[in-house]
């Protein structure tokens, strides 16, 4: 099963230019089925994979991750019976549950200014200022911006190029904020950060690489708790403001569909119920009979 794994692996980073973490996260979960049942995938059956969910919702999994793993198991069945593995799949008769959209976690534009009031004093606050301003002028994915490189970013013409899921490339404008703090940072701090072995990456960590995505995460929180702000964040926490501060100030949805680089809109329009929310607690702190 390893070999075919690793088969399913390459076929995706190829015929479907999946992006590395999701090949990742795809590897995982068909290791965790193999622990489980210790059987060939065309050993398994469909009695197979109803006791492998039921293991994984007993084990404390969300409706989320379980849709997950159905959907990488049926990938990788489909897969396999392109490459005349299997002849049938287990999971012809198990349908991936339709979940709840949640709504995303936003900051207001008072707590992303006080996130972005970094005290800078030295590279690295330099770094997270440069970092932070990018991430919310634009909106590209905390996996597209640890993966940028000095190339990416025209800072004369302010613009950022940017390869999202898919492996498709789109060009972002960069606000006049960023640019500044960017043009700093890259001028004057980055090379502090840069140890013996040379790199192209825009944003280092201490040890003169390429920041993480948890790197990263570790770093928002930090600043978040130094700023007072108390609401759940995620890695896309700014992704989201972004979109939601620029849905409130007029922007279309188009236009927003492609900033953010989703192929589908119906995808973005879960930015409207966010801004019909803060519509809706405006009106009921403004309105006279709003309460």
């Amino acid at each position: 099963m390893l070999e075919q794994i690793q088969n399913f692996k390459t076929y995706l980073l190829i015929e479907k230019k999946y992006s590395h973490n999701t090949i990742e996260s795809y590897e995982r979960d068909l290791k965790k089925l193999m622990e489980f049942t210790h059987k060939s995938p065309s050993e398994l059956h469909e009695e197979d994979m109803h006791a492998y969910l039921k293991y994984l919702s007993e084990q404390g999994l969300d409706e989320r991750s379980i849709s997950r793993n159905i959907s990488c198991l049926k990938s990788f069945y489909k897969f396999l019976l392109i490459d005349h593995v299997v002849s049938e799949s287990p999971l012809e008769n198990i349908e991936i549950p339709k979940l709840r959209k949640t709504l995303p976690h936003v900051l207001s534009e008072e707590e992303v200014n006080a996130l972005l009031d970094i005290p800078l004093n030295d590279a690295f606050s330099y770094r997270n200022k440069a970092m932070l301003e990018l991430l919310y002028a634009t909106g590209i994915r905390v996996s597209e911006l640890v993966n940028l490189t000095r190339n990416d970013i025209d800072l004369e013409n302010a613009l950022l190029r940017t390869i999202g899921k898919g492996s498709k490339e789109r060009i972002v404008p960069i606000g006049e904020y960023a640019i500044r703090y960017l043009s700093i940072y890259l001028l004057e701090y980055r090379s502090q950060l840069l140890k013996r072995d040379y790199n192209d990456y825009l944003f280092l960590n201490n040890h003169g690489k390429k920041l993480t995505r948890q790197g990263f995460f570790k770093i928002m929180k930090e600043r978040a708790k130094e700023a007072g702000i108390k609401k759940e964040l995620s890695p896309h926490t700014l992704r989201h403001s972004f979109a939601t501060h620029l849905l409130n100030h007029g922007a279309d949805l188009r236009s927003i569909q492609e900033l953010l680089g989703h192929s589908d809109i119906s995808t973005t329009q879960i930015y409207t119920h966010v801004s019909n929310d803060h519509l809706k607690e405006n009106y009921q702190e403004f309105h006279p009979h709003g309460e």
